[in-house]
Formats: structure tokens, sequence, C-alpha cells
């Protein structure tokens, strides 16, 4: 038990499988730089006091609030929410929300791979047994650590991205089947297969927005780029938690040699301009570059939905000015029979004609007359209607 909470050992993921039906809403799990798990369930009020950070950064991470994603520096931890992943990050260790989530047991198995350091790796393997890789081995390991902040970080980016270009992949093997076979058939079933295929692409696209936006603006500040080295601002002092080795490791020797060569990366660290930020620019850079890989292959997608809607309004189009060209005949031929319907009027009344009596030649007349006058001007209409382009030819 600690003053923060209740404290559970996770050091397999097995562990944290099994209290998955058991845990509260409000479950973390802690992860130090050896990569050992402890799963917490402890209140606001102790995570605050333990990363100290406020109210209002700890409010991001609460899943029943919708925030977009987000990466904030501050001064002692890195707030991070991205989707699904909601994590603090001192320079000790990683505070993970949520362990048991189908979407987090992933992220919470690669932690545990690749916090520990590799000269930690090395010693923890045959039994207890000394890493004899040679003192060159481990002074080239030392100089290629990344500071505990940055593994954990890179973590997180590389699952959100590996997690959104596999929603994308998804969507792109559902959506152009589903968009070819409306261009074949225009049905309401297939209209409404797409309108939700572009519904989904639309919220996907507006979630990899949100974390493109989140990475460019931290590549394009190099003061809040400073601000996510923890190890840095912490000056002299170890990245590796001595209480948390201690319960660890019982060799006392074990915890003042890694100690002693986490200082001297510490130190390394702190010789450097604190300015300069072109380690943490780099590895922005490459989730940068793969996040915007997966919204092109949005935006493509977007491109082609646009440009089926296009095709199928020009065949709507064609359906349209058919139904008008077969409107447009049937109206002439009513005007045309509309001449005859006034000669069988006119010589229907019952009225008395004094031209009616001994000239009954004049009915021929009239109706031949009457039928070549509606036959030329059904050809008139016709070719005033192809003149416009209101029909084919």
């Amino acid at each position: 038990m600690e003053r923060d909470g209740s404290v559970v050992p996770a050091d397999s993921l097995a562990m944290v499988v099994v209290k998955k039906k058991t845990q509260s809403p409000r479950s973390w799990i802690l992860f130090d730089a050896t990569g050992q798990g402890s799963m917490l369930d402890v209140d606001k009020y102790a995570i605050m006091h333990r990363v100290q950070i406020h109210a209002r950064d700890l409010r991001i991470l609460d899943p029943l609030l919708s925030y977009p994603s987000t990466i904030l520096g501050r001064e002692k931890a890195i707030v991070l929410n991205l989707e699904h992943i909601k994590a603090i990050i001192t320079a000790e260790e990683v505070l993970l929300r949520d362990p048991t989530d189908e979407n987090v047991v992933p992220v919470v198995e690669e932690l545990q791979r690749r916090l520990p350091q590799v000269s930690f790796s090395h010693q923890q393997q045959g039994d207890g047994k000394e890493y004899r890789g040679g003192q060159h081995d481990l002074e080239a390991t030392e100089e290629d650590e990344s500071p505990f902040e940055f593994r954990a970080l890179e973590v997180a980016l590389e699952a959100i991205c590996s997690f959104l270009a596999a929603r994308t992949t998804e969507l792109e093997m559902a959506a152009y089947p589903a968009l070819d076979e409306l261009t074949s058939k225009i049905s309401s079933r297939n209209l409404d297969r797409v309108r939700k295929l572009k519904s989904a692409m639309t919220r996907l696209t507006a979630r990899v927005q949100k974390v493109r936006d989140e990475l460019e603006q931290l590549l394009d500040d190099d003061d809040d780029m400073a601000d996510l080295y923890l190890s840095r601002k912490a000056g002299s002092s170890s990245p590796v938690s001595g209480s948390g080795l201690a319960n660890s490791f019982g060799a006392s020797s074990t915890i003042g040699s890694k100690i002693s060569r986490a200082s001297r990366a510490s130190m390394a660290t702190v010789r450097f301009d604190e300015n300069d930020v072109e380690e943490l620019e780099m590895l922005l850079e490459a989730y940068f570059m793969q996040i915007d890989g997966t919204l092109n292959k949005l935006t493509t997608l977007r491109e082609y939905i646009d440009d089926t809607e296009d095709y199928i309004n020009i065949q709507l189009d064609n359906h349209r000015n058919q139904l008008i060209q077969l409107e447009l005949f049937l109206s002439s031929g009513t005007v045309c029979l509309s001449f005859y319907s006034l000669v069988a009027a006119i010589f229907g009344m019952n009225i008395p004609y004094t031209w009616n009596e001994n000239h009954g030649y004049m009915f021929k007349w009239v109706v031949i007359i009457s039928g070549v006058f509606s036959a030329v001007m059904f050809l008139l209409i016709i070719a005033y209607a192809r003149k416009k382009g209101l029909v084919g030819s």
C-alpha cells in the first residue's frame, strides 16, 4: 500500500487481463524506468499530487469528457491525450489510464517491452547472470539511448499512428468496392451504404487531422518541444527513480551501477544547449510523416468519392434529359392533336351555318389542312428543341 492509493503488482499482461472486470473507471497502470508495471486505483487528487499537474490538465484525460488530441508539456510531466491513449509521462515513470481497454492493451505490452534500457534488459537475462558485452558496448548503448520520456512518447505516437492507419486501411477496403458497385448499379441500398462509409471517412479524417495538427504545432514551436525535455529540466537528477529500482532489484551494487550510468547520461544531456531540440524534432517528424501519409490516403479516398458522385450526377442528368425528351414529344403530340379537336369542336356545334349546306367537301379540306399544319408545328418544335440542345440529334 502507498499513500496515494492501492498498488497491485503487474509484472505481466496476464495480471492486467485478470483485473479487467473488476477495474474501476479511474484505474491506472504505472510503469517505471525498468518497464515494471503496477496497477493503481486512485482518485484524481492522488494523481495530481504524484505528478504535480493542475486539475485542468488531468481533466483532459477524463474519458467522460470529449477533448481533442493534445500533447502538453508541463514542468515535470507530459500530458498525453491521443484518442484512446491517455497517459502522463514524467522523467521517471509513465501513468497510463484504463489499461484493460482492448485498444490500450497493445500499448501496455509495448511499454513493457521498450521502456527498459538496453543494459537493464541484458542484466535481467540468464537468471541474474551479469551481461558480459564489454565496456565498449555499454558506452555505445549509453550514447544511443534516448531519455525515458521520449521512449514512452515514441510508444504512444507509434501506437496511435498504427491504430489510425489500420482504421484507414479497413475503410479503404470497404469503400472502394462499394463505390465501384454503386457506379455499376445505382440503388437505394448502394447509396445508403456509401453514405455511411462517407460519414465514417469524415469522422476518421477529423481524428487524423487533429493528431497531425498537434504534431505540426509542436514542430513549429521550439519552446513547446523544449518543454518536453523533462530529464533536461530535472538537471542533474537521475532519470531513474531510486525508490522504484529498490523495489525491483535487491542488490545494491546493481542499483549503484545503473544510477551511475543514468547519471552520466543525464549529465551529458544537461551539457547540451537548452534550445537544442533536434532529437525530439526528428522523433516527431518521423511520426508526422506517417500520420500525414494516412491523411493523404483519406484525401485520396475523398477525391474518389467526389469523382463517383460526379459520375453518378452525370448519369442522373442523362436520364433526366431522356425524360425531358420524352415529355417534349408527348407535349408536341398533344399540341398537334389539339388542332383536330378544334376542328371537331367547330363542326360539332349546333349552330346553323349558311356554308354548311351543300358544302360537304369543306370538312375534308379542313381536316387535311389541320393535319399538315399539325405536322409542320411538330417538326418546328423538334427543330427548336435540337437547336437548344434539349434533345439528341
